[in-house]
């Protein structure tokens, strides 16, 4: 590698002063050295020659000054050495292909680690996934198999409720059949008129007589006020209280004709006649329905 010597122009300049300092500072060593030598052949040449004077003056002589030699010149600086050139650096040579590929086979197996780890850890999500999804449906399972159990258990509690009603009703109907027959037997003991068919328990039977609506219907229609031309033969039908001697205590419309003008003339008419008439046997049938139409 060349240095920096061989290259002139990385060198440091030259100092074109030099040779001029060099010379004065010759000069001036020659200089000292002439006026030494100068002082001392001066001593002693007045060693030679030794005689007195006395030298008498009025007026006071200063001394002359004393010979004082200039100090040498102050050495020159050195040069300031010239800045450095920056030192270039050689860019790193190419890696061979050997490193290359070594590399390039590290990459691919970090690579392929990573790849391997995510699809462990893909598969364990998934199979966790999994395990979640069959217990829930394990669970869903085991509620319907309980809900199922409770649904075959209502179903028993309720077809045995329903066969304790058929057995209640059962045993209803034979005490009651057998209360009738007994009652039967009793009223045929102590006189009854009714048919040997009869099914009613009373000593005697208490509806109306065939002739009794033709004697309440000609006690209340006198009492109706009804002028209006109704439309058809609509049909009032009336529920009547009484007491035992025929009084009237209550009239209730249980079915509308559709002619509301027909439906309360017919209630004030019953309202008009205050008391029913009684049948053959002289008792009051109470409660009884009363059919009232416009054209009877």
């Amino acid at each position: 590698m060349p240095s920096a010597a061989d290259r002139i122009e990385f060198g440091p300049p030259r100092d074109a002063g030099s040779v001029r300092a060099f010379g004065l500072a010759l000069l001036a060593h020659a200089l000292l050295i002439a006026a030494l030598t100068w002082g001392v052949n001066w001593k002693r040449a007045d060693q030679s020659v030794a005689f007195e004077a006395e030298i008498w003056s009025s007026v006071p002589q200063a001394a002359a000054p004393k010979l004082v030699e200039p100090p040498p010149p102050p050495p020159a600086p050195p040069p300031e050495p010239a800045p450095r050139a920056p030192e270039v650096k050689a860019p790193p040579p190419p890696a061979p292909d050997v490193d290359i590929a070594l590399e390039q086979e590290k990459k691919r197996k970090l690579l392929q680690q990573k790849k391997e780890r995510e699809e462990l850890q893909a598969k364990k999500e998934k199979e966790q996934k999994e395990k979640e999804q069959k217990a829930k449906e394990e669970q869903a399972k085991k509620l319907d198999a309980q809900q199922e159990a409770k649904k075959l258990e209502a179903k028993k509690l309720e077809d045995q409720k329903l066969a304790k009603q058929r057995d209640d009703k059962q045993a209803q109907a034979s005490t009651a059949k057998q209360r009738d027959e007994a009652l039967k037997r009793m009223m045929g003991l102590a006189g009854a008129t009714g048919a040997a068919d009869s099914a009613g328990t009373a000593q005697k039977s208490g509806g109306p007589s065939a002739s009794y609506g033709g004697k309440v219907r000609a006690k209340v229609k006198p009492n109706i006020v009804f002028t209006e031309d109704a439309a058809g033969n609509p049909t009032a039908e009336v529920e009547v209280r009484t007491t035992p001697d025929g009084t009237i205590i209550s009239q209730r419309l249980v079915k509308p004709s559709g002619n509301a003008a027909w439906d309360d003339a017919v209630i004030k008419a019953i309202i008009r006649t205050s008391s029913m008439p009684r049948d053959v046997d002289g008792r009051v049938p109470t409660p009884m329905i009363l059919s009232f139409k416009p054209k009877d």
